[in-house]
């Protein structure tokens, strides 16, 4: 079992940052954005209620489906597309290792 994954992201600006995350640690992938300093609110603390943690999943991983809290908040979002998620939904676990994602715009 891998203890470290890594993970790319595209920040606001367009920088690309190569992430490490513990797969030990019961995080989700919004966690992992603050504890690297990105800019991400996570006004909610992680209960998919304020979409201030909206990202873009560019990379093919099978992930969990998104919750009816998460589609309902994303409804309630700007910016969103086919492949929004909130980043407070995804757990980070051995089989996101490689996960792509962007940053979604603030309004």
């Amino acid at each position: 079992m891998k203890d470290i994954i890594q993970i790319k992201v595209k920040d606001r600006e367009g920088v690309e940052h190569e992430l490490e995350a513990p797969t030990d640690m019961a995080m989700n992938l919004m966690e992992v954005f603050k504890a690297h300093e990105l800019p991400v609110e996570g006004t909610c603390g992680g209960m998919a209620l304020c979409a201030s943690c909206h990202c873009y999943v560019h990379s093919d991983h099978e992930l969990q489906s998104a919750s009816e809290d998460e589609e309902d908040m994303l409804d309630q979002a700007f910016f969103v597309e086919d492949n929004s998620r909130l980043s407070c939904q995804i757990r980070i676990e051995e089989s996101i290792d490689g996960l792509e994602v962007e940053l979604a715009p603030v309004s």
